[in-house]
């Protein structure tokens, strides 16, 4: 923590949270007990960086693609969501966290989408950590959907095909209301980014992890931060551009 330098964090980090299945395995236990103990490390690296100052963390949850998993792991995954959200949302809301939803959602069991809504409404007026959950998403999915809204806007008059532009398209994201990230973790050892926010990423620093997430700690986070702030952030520019002294 003593060598973070303050001024020179991220403003948004975020984390594909890998790992959970072959945790369980390697601990001789079903997937769903690694889920389980992968709720523990989300609470734990939440505070870290809440003590930090991150100001926005998007946590990669549900993929559309883990759908296809086994109907007891989804089945499992579903209502640990639901009763993580019960008893996480209070502290959530005592440490000042605002809890946001991207992805899907209409794709979750009733039940579900409930309590993402209460926990959200209840952490909507929180003014600190933007804690940002990616439920049922895939980044190809969130395109073509904002294609289609543009294209609902441009068939009704309200925009048209030259005022089409990066920010039109920012704008009509799932992540409209965020800054992209400048850190995204991947722990598990996986070297891809898995469908997830491949606008969003366009010039973000990569960390990966051999890390378990289960195992992943504050420890571990502040590596990640510390390998980020040892990087030179260009944008296309030269070395001399950016630090022409």
């Amino acid at each position: 923590m003593e060598n973070l330098d303050v001024n020179k964090l991220p403003k948004h980090v975020a984390i594909i949270m890998d790992g959970n299945g072959r945790w369980a395995q390697e601990h001789g236990q079903d997937r769903l007990f690694g889920h389980y103990e992968g709720v523990v490390s989300v609470r734990k690296v939440v505070e870290a960086a809440t003590e930090i100052g991150i100001q926005y963390l998007t946590l990669y949850a549900f993929s559309t693609e883990n759908w296809d998993r086994p109907a007891t792991e989804v089945n499992g995954l579903m209502s640990l969501f639901v009763d993580t959200i019960a008893k996480e949302v209070p502290d959530l809301h005592k440490n000042n966290i605002q809890l946001h939803f991207i992805g899907n959602l209409a794709q979750l069991p009733p039940e579900a989408q409930k309590a993402l809504e209460a926990g959200r409404h209840q952490t909507a007026q929180n003014t600190g950590l933007k804690l940002i959950i990616a439920l049922s998403y895939s980044s190809r999915w969130e395109l073509t959907e904002a294609a289609k809204k543009i294209a609902i806007q441009v068939q009704a008059g309200e925009l048209s095909v030259d005022q089409i532009n990066e920010a039109t398209l920012s704008k009509n994201l799932t992540t409209s209301d965020f800054p992209d990230p400048e850190l995204m973790i991947r722990t598990s050892g996986e070297y891809r980014i898995s469908n997830f926010l491949l606008y969003q990423l366009a010039y973000a620093e990569f960390y990966f992890t051999n890390t378990r997430w289960p195992n992943f700690r504050k420890k571990d986070l502040v590596d990640a931060l510390l390998d980020y702030q040892s990087r030179e952030r260009r944008f296309g520019k030269t070395s001399q551009q950016v630090s022409p002294n």
